[in-house]
């Protein structure tokens, strides 16, 4: 018997729409966000899904909610955020624009998508990794004991780590995924 792990990444939020560092703030999703959510909710329609789990941030759950809208056989939703969004510390809430004004384009890049370098008070995607690895380690065994397929409301930089154990990849190739807002990815567990 496989059993399945679904993977999303949460609908668009208003500061991904403004083009902030979201990180640990709270930001609804948009009107996209919403018929994003709904575009995953239809695509895993046909799929059985037993447990899911979303982190303590509400675009998690309100992505959640419109996926399970087609899964009365999901009897339990657990919330863990070890599969939160990186935390970007002083940048939290800050536009990408101001940042860049602030401490120019290298250390924004640096900060964005380099995989060692934390921003202030914040956290590298190498510590998220971290977090991230413990969670699927302790979702496999979850897994195996109980028999269930799950879904899982995750967050761009929470999906890479998860993407570069399930698919393979190199920490480069991690750090150049795009994760989308309006799709999924299927992982089997033997």
């Amino acid at each position: 018997m496989h059993l399945k792990i679904y993977i999303f990444r949460h609908g668009q939020s208003v500061y991904n729409r403004d083009k902030r560092f979201t990180g640990w703030k709270d930001s609804k999703l948009t009107t996209l966000g919403v018929k994003q959510a709904k575009i995953i909710g239809k695509k895993l329609k046909n799929k059985k899904i037993d447990v899911a789990f979303q982190t303590h941030l509400s675009r998690s759950k309100d992505t959640l909610k419109e996926v399970l809208k087609f899964h009365p056989e999901c009897n339990q939703i657990i919330i863990d955020d070890r599969m939160i969004e990186r935390n970007y510390g002083k940048l939290n809430g800050h536009s990408h624009s101001s940042i860049i004004k602030q401490y120019g384009q290298e250390k924004f890049n640096r900060w964005h998508r380099d995989y060692n370098y934390p921003p202030p008070k914040g956290e590298s995607i190498k510590i998220v990794e971290k977090r991230v690895k413990s969670f699927i380690k302790d979702l496999i065994k979850f897994m195996k004991k109980e028999k269930v397929n799950v879904a899982l409301s995750a967050h761009g930089n929470s999906m890479r780590p998860f993407r570069k154990y399930f698919e393979k990849l190199n920490n480069q190739q991690m750090m150049d995924l795009e994760n989308p807002w309006d799709d999924y990815f299927v992982y089997e567990i033997k």
